[in-house]
């Protein structure tokens, strides 16, 4: 059980036709609730860190809670920094001890996002950790991340060659019409599968990442509004298009909304029916039972990576 790299974990799932959950933490009771579900299901797992979730909590705090959690539970467990913004940041994680870390430059111009994220390559790989990276840009909002849907833009396949063979990444996220944040899609969702697989036999040995890729489980929009809560309907990544994108290359899967709104869901409705409870425990209990069958039913019926952890 220890802190590991994804590279032995993105090979098995590549052969496997699975995907590994990256889910994003930011307290002690979703890391609790992640890691529940990922030993009972005995799963490979990348506990990920934002620009907010280090500003809310400190990686230092996060990183002490994830040890916490692999003795505890004897998993070996990914830890990973979502949306690295520069060098500084991304050298004070590794410094901190994650063991893999995403720059994110994709707002860059092609070349420009080559330079920077070979910078960020260099430097982490002379110290043992691995690198993801972004090319094209996912619409939405979610912590710093804001990008509008008229300059979101799909990942091309011929760029995605060259950009990793100049860059020597060991994973690349790509945009095929997933989107931050809960408000994705208006009308029928649409993943370009076509753009998946031409990318993906381009570059059959390299991971491939989905970000903005949580459900907006209806169930927990709907518990959110009846318990006081004014969340507009949204249609999320339907759960049958990610399982279809995990057999095809694609490694890693980002999931935080989902997490955002189980959580808030459980705690809403736990004080509406307690009204007169202020203890702390008794309402993050429930929130943290919520995170973990959540994160259950993504682990066996989407991304399908039960039974992979590597021990």
């Amino acid at each position: 059980m220890a802190l590991v790299t994804s590279k032995e974990l993105f090979r098995k799932a590549q052969e496997g036709g699975y995907a590994i959950g990256a889910f994003n933490v930011n307290n002690m009771e979703i890391i609790q609730g992640i890691v529940d579900a990922a030993k009972e299901e005995n799963s490979a797992l990348i506990l990920q860190v934002s620009a907010g979730a280090r500003k809310y909590a400190n990686s230092i705090y996060l990183k002490k809670l994830v040890e916490a959690a692999i003795e505890d539970s004897g998993l070996d467990i990914v830890l990973h920094l979502d949306h690295g913004e520069d060098l500084d940041i991304v050298k004070k994680c590794i410094d901190d001890g994650f063991t893999s870390v995403m720059i994110d430059a994709s707002h860059h111009s092609f070349e420009e996002n080559i330079r920077i994220t070979k910078e960020v390559v260099d430097y982490a790989h002379a110290r043992g950790v691995v690198v993801e990276a972004e090319l094209g840009r996912l619409a939405g909002v979610e912590d710093a991340i804001s990008v509008s849907k008229e300059d979101a833009t799909y990942t091309d396949p011929d760029q995605a060659v060259e950009f990793v063979e100049r860059t020597g990444i060991d994973s690349l996220a790509i945009a095929i019409g997933t989107s931050h944040g809960a408000y994705k899609f208006k009308g029928e969702p649409k993943l370009d599968f076509e753009r998946l697989e031409i990318i993906g036999k381009k570059m059959p040995s390299t991971p491939l990442v989905l970000h903005g890729a949580s459900t907006v489980l209806p169930e927990f929009v709907a518990l959110c509004n009846k318990y006081g809560g004014n969340i507009p309907g949204a249609q999320g990544v339907p759960e049958d298009m990610l399982r279809r994108a995990a057999s095809m290359n694609v490694a890693k899967i980002n999931i935080d909304t989902d997490l955002r709104l189980a959580m808030t869901a459980a705690i809403r409705q736990f004080l509406a029916e307690n009204p007169s409870e202020f203890d702390p425990r008794k309402y993050l209990g429930p929130a943290r039972s919520a995170i973990k069958e959540m994160v259950r039913h993504k682990i066996k019926n989407v991304l399908g990576s039960s039974g992979s952890n590597l021990r």
